[in-house]
């Protein structure tokens, strides 16, 4: 009886290396099962993460060219007092001209009526109340016209309906001040549509104040105001009250 070892036959060998080539391959799929799984996973974790930057990429940004950016808080009160007047400077000339018989415009500014639009000064005489005033906030023409002799009258118009709120003799102004007036009215060969026509033609837009006045070099100059409504600037247009040049133009952008 030999005592050497039998070898397993070669049917058994083949038995064995099919086996064992079939738990490779039950080994591998489960393998690239687990790795799709994990990939799945990931995917699916990771994919609100992308889609929320690709969102925030593609929304549009806050910058400073939006309208809302762009619009400080001077901008935001023209545009707003602008919109709300349905009276323009003009009319509310002729209007404070002829509440006061033979004057002329000295001053003339837009603004929101405040809640002393219609109180008298102490001490002064009670203002003359044709109509009602504007509610607190809305806007009004404040003008200020003068006589021969330089007295000044204050008429509030309402930049809404035109009406006359208020008028009123300038109850602080000395005999100096109303030789200075008449002075300058004297010297004011252009009128104020006249000094609007040449502010205008620099700068397109809504005229929103009108003023006589006197600069640095003792001209006697107008001072107009006109806001651009596309972009809501202000520009101040400087008119030589003698002959109509322009001396000067600054624009507000704030």
């Amino acid at each position: 009886m030999s005592s050497a070892r039998r070898l397993p036959s070669v049917r058994s060998l083949a038995v064995m290396a099919a086996l064992g080539a079939s738990a490779l391959l039950l080994t591998a799929c489960t393998n690239a099962d687990t790795t799709r799984s994990s990939v799945a996973e990931a995917a699916q974790t990771e994919s609100p993460s992308a889609s929320a930057s690709d969102s925030m990429s593609a929304s549009p940004s806050n910058s400073s060219g939006s309208p809302s950016a762009s619009m400080n808080e001077d901008k935001t009160e023209r545009k707003d007092l602008v919109t709300a007047t349905k009276v323009t400077w003009d009319k509310a000339v002729d209007t404070a001209v002829k509440e006061v018989p033979d004057s002329k415009l000295v001053d003339l500014e837009l603004k929101r009526t405040d809640a002393d639009a219609t109180a008298s000064p102490t001490g002064s005489p009670s203002p003359s109340m044709p109509n009602p005033a504007p509610s607190q906030g809305a806007p009004m023409w404040e003008a200020k016209v003068a006589v021969s002799d330089g007295t000044l009258h204050r008429v509030d118009i309402d930049a809404a309906n035109g009406k006359v709120f208020r008028t009123q003799v300038d109850p602080d102004q000395s005999a100096d001040d109303k030789t200075q007036v008449a002075d300058w009215l004297g010297k004011a060969k252009q009128t104020p549509q006249q000094a609007v026509k040449a502010a205008t033609a620099k700068a397109k837009g809504t005229v929103t104040k009108v003023e006589l006045d006197e600069n640095d070099s003792q001209q006697v100059v107008w001072d107009v105001d006109v806001v651009n409504k596309d972009n809501w600037d202000k520009t101040s247009v400087v008119v030589d009250a003698a002959n109509g040049k322009v001396l000067s133009q600054k624009v507000d952008k704030d």
